[in-house]
């Protein structure tokens, strides 16, 4: 080492790690390095490429001291003083190598540590003053400290296979404390502040305890490592362990050899993804079989971006996560009453499932269709059980599907291949028993590319769905724990086999109290933060309320209502943005009458059926309840008698009225109708709104009570409407859709009601208010429903 004279100010005196001193410069070139720290007493090979590092690689002079301070931020190409740490390390250059277009390579042993002082210049090259750090005496014993550290390297270097055993004697043989902490600091790969913290320690005593702690883990690690490599020698890893061992064996291997290439690391990377998707024994062997054609594939392949998509879908599907399910009953049924207003019974049997999971907790999950007219919150209502039982939600529409690959996946011989709706719907919900909403599933299609209904049959089947099959995953999959609900607005259109498959609860629509009641707790509420409305900004009385609901909706739910509240709101909030964003507006029936316009629905129920051969029938359609207006007209001449039907009606009631006009003329004589009712001419039948189609065998009272009225030239009893199938024989026969046609009548000013008495069983589903509203005659026979429809005076008693 270079020594000078203790007076020449321009030096400053420096001990090495065995305590011989030597004076050095005071201003020395700087070489910043990256994620390297290098401790004093250890040999460092270097590679120095940049500029400036080549510039004071050479400045150093025959001297060859120089200091070396890390980055703080790898990633900066020209460092400044405020990127690099505050501590460096004084040291010799031992050997300087030429690497051609690589720079230099340089070979540095560590003299000492210092603070870094001001920076003298940084052009050609960094040049800094510094402060060496000297050690101070110690106040305690090492020793003891010290023969730990020892200890704990040697039992690092017995487990290691890659250590040699002659590192047990040259650890022992190190002759100071400090030397070998800094000695197993530099083998060490520690973070750089943990690094620079540990290189800026004087004192040997706290470098040793911190040395300690990291070589106790690295003992727990080799540890674990050593018993791993045993049982994978002797057999007792199983084989995915082993697989997974090796594999990561041969990457170290590989990467240390300088072999590893981007295919095979994104081979590992999908090997790895996979084991932690804890896959099936079945779906596992299909991705290790995968995962060998990709790894034998060249990396530039047609096929490869293939393979590892499909691997991906492997390793994203959630096999096994699944969330917990709530089952505490009482907060379930405040989440469903606080979401949705009514349908008591669909909010019973999720509540059921939910005890019969509580004490079954391997029961099959039940398959529910709910069908209703639109607007009445099916699907929401989804949302809102995923919510009461904590599970994740899922939903694939079906509307307008015809292709059976939406439903069961593309094979992937085809370009463009990819799982169906099922699979890519758990996919994206993350959850292996999501609440699954198949939406409108009355409107699918089937075509030359097969019938997705049928494609259903199994993933809706509890008996079969646990070994779902997807022609693109090629694998079954389990859904067993999914919680599938159907929505329809009519079960018509489903197919009987998949109809069977479902249990169906049926949502009729909302009476005018319960629109009311979901308008003001519901809609007008998510309507203001809409708008950016408040309840100070608007106050919305009860009956103008009331006038939306009775004068311009005439629905089985609340679509249009949300849209008319809607409306009320931007008219509000266009006044409140002219006349002040403190203004106040009273939404009143006048209020609506100026902004939503003339009401289109009026009361014209009296004025309709006013006039002989008029009768009020009740219907369902996938739109919910309706009432029918059933015109008939009488006209002479001609031969015979020929019956004449208009309106767009089906076989069915086409078939229904033939059966109508023939019992009245075989009951003419007790129905007080003479031979010239039915002297030559034509009997027409109407059914207005032409040009919706009507069909179905419910309009049977309704037809009989019209041609009667026409032919006896007298009127039917006003605010009346039936419904009921009719046989030849006057008998009344059951017919579905009670509850809808109910709501319908009530919501159109309907005072009485003639159905079939077989049908008494379906009031019990309809609620109180509305059978409260309404006067209800269950009758047997067409001679006792003429009894209600007319006023006993003008029809006389067939009997």
């Amino acid at each position: 080492m270079p020594n000078s004279h203790d007076s020449d100010p321009d030096t400053i005196e420096v001990h090495d790690p065995t305590g011989e001193s030597f004076r050095l410069p005071r201003v020395l070139p700087l070489l910043p390095v990256r994620d390297i720290i290098i401790f004093p007493g250890v040999t460092v090979p270097l590679t120095v490429g940049r500029r400036k590092s080549i510039a004071a690689l050479e400045a150093t002079g025959t001297n060859g001291i120089m200091l070396v301070v890390t980055q703080k931020n790898a990633s900066v190409e020209e460092p400044s003083p405020d990127d690099l740490f505050e501590v460096a390390t004084l040291v010799k250059v031992l050997r300087i190598v030429d690497a051609r277009h690589e720079g230099k390579q340089a070979l540095v042993v560590g003299i000492a540590r210092a603070d870094l002082g001001d920076f003298v210049s940084e052009s050609p090259e960094l040049r800094a003053s510094y402060k060496p750090l000297e050690s101070p005496p110690e106040e305690i014993d090492v020793q003891p400290a010290w023969q730990r550290v020892i200890d704990l390297a040697q039992r690092i270097v017995g487990l290691r296979e890659d250590y040699p055993d002659e590192w047990k004697a040259f650890i022992e043989g190190v002759p100071k404390p400090g030397m070998l902490a800094d000695l197993l600091a530099s083998n060490l790969t520690l973070p750089p502040e943990e690094g620079v913290a540990l290189l800026r320690e004087t004192r040997d005593s706290e470098r040793l305890k911190i040395m300690e702690q990291h070589l106790e883990r690295e003992v727990t690690i080799a540890e674990a490592q050593k018993t791993l490599r045993d049982q994978a020698e002797s057999g007792g890893l199983d084989k995915k362990r082993r697989e997974r061992m090796l594999r990561s064996r041969m990457r170290e291997i590989q990467e240390e050899i300088g072999e590893s290439d981007a295919g095979m690391r994104e081979v590992d990377e999908l090997h790895e993804k996979l084991e932690g998707a804890e896959l099936p024994e079945e779906a596992y062997e299909q991705a290790m079989r995968e995962i060998r054609r990709l790894s034998a594939l060249p990396q530039h392949a047609p096929d490869r971006h293939l393979i590892r998509t499909y691997l991906e879908w492997l390793a994203d599907l959630p096999w096994s996560i699944e969330t917990d399910d709530d089952l505490d009953l009482r907060r379930a049924r405040e989440v469903l009453d606080a979401d949705h207003h009514g349908l008591d019974p669909i909010k019973n049997r999720i509540l059921e499932f939910l005890a019969v999971r509580k004490l079954a907790p391997d029961s099959h999950a039940p398959i529910l269709c709910f069908v209703g007219p639109p607007g009445v919150g099916k699907t929401s209502l989804g949302r809102s059980i995923a919510r009461s039982m904590g599970r994740k939600f899922a939903r694939a529409s079906l509307g307008g599907v015809r292709d059976e690959a939406e439903i069961r996946g593309h094979r992937r011989t085809y370009v463009g291949a990819m799982p169906g709706r099922i699979i890519q719907s758990l996919k994206r919900a993350g959850s292996r028993n999501p609440i699954f909403i198949l939406d409108e599933i009355d409107k699918l299609g089937s075509d030359f590319r097969g019938d997705p209904s049928s494609a259903l049959l199994e993933v809706l089947d509890p008996e079969q769905n646990h070994e779902f099959s997807d022609h693109y995953i090629e694998c079954t999959f389990d859904l067993s724990r999914v919680l599938f609900i159907a929505t329809a607005n009519t079960l018509s259109t489903i197919p009987p086999a998949l109809l069977d498959r479902m249990e169906v609860i049926e949502l009729s629509g909302y009476t005018e109290e319960e629109k009311i009641e979901i308008g003001r707790t519901h809609l007008i509420p998510r309507q203001l933060e809409a708008h950016g409305l408040t309840e100070e900004n608007i106050e919305l009385n009860d009956s103008a309320l009331q006038k939306v609901v009775a004068q311009y909706t005439r629905e089985a739910g609340v679509r249009n209502l949300e849209r008319f509240l809607a409306s009320l709101m931007r008219k509000s909030a266009h006044r409140i943005a002219t006349e002040g964003l403190k203004s106040r507006v009273c939404i009143d029936t006048a209020f609506v009458s100026e902004s939503l316009g003339a009401p289109p629905h009026l009361p014209e129920m009296a004025e309709r059926t006013r006039m002989p051969g008029v009768a009020v029938g009740l219907a369902v359609t996938a739109h919910g309840g309706d009432i029918l207006f059933i015109e008939a007209a009488s006209m002479r001449g001609g031969k015979g008698i020929r019956l004449r039907l208009t309106g767009q009606l089906g076989d069915v009631m086409r078939e229904s009225a033939e059966a109508a006009l023939s019992w009245v003329r075989s009951h003419a004589r007790e129905l007080g109708l003479g031979p010239e009712a039915f002297a030559a001419g034509e009997i027409h039948l109407h059914v207005p709104a032409g040009a919706v189609p009507k069909d179905g065998p419910s309009a049977g009272i309704a037809l009989v009570t019209a041609i009667v009225s026409a032919l006896s030239n007298r009127h039917a009893r006003s605010l009346v409407a039936m419904t009921g199938e009719i046989s030849l024989r006057g008998r009344i026969l059951p017919v579905g859709g009670i509850k809808g046609k109910l709501f319908a009548a009530s919501r159109a000013g309907i005072e009485t009601i003639v159905m079939p008495r077989r049908n008494e069983k379906d009031l019990r589903e309809v609620p109180k208010e509305v059978r409260d509203s309404l006067e209800i005659h269950l009758v047997d026979t067409i001679e006792e429903a003429l009894a209600v429809t007319f006023d006993s005076t003008d029809i006389p008693s067939a009997n």
